[in-house]
């Protein structure tokens, strides 16, 4: 029980180091994340359909 205890307290340790993002970073960052999902999903739907289109168009 020792090492998981003194497991916990380094962790702890560690996480009062951790250079936490202001909110206006956070904001900023959330921003981006779901603007490249969008754009990506967004992209490879149109590429789907695409090649969904030319493989129905060959058969």
């Amino acid at each position: 029980m020792g090492k998981i205890s003194n497991f916990f307290r380094n962790v702890a340790s560690e996480m009062r180091k951790v250079s936490w993002p202001k909110r206006k970073e956070l904001t900023r960052y959330t921003i981006t994340v779901l603007v490249t999902v969008i754009f990506a999903a967004v992209f490879f739907a149109i590429i789907d359909q695409g090649i969904s289109t030319v493989i129905n168009w060959i058969l």
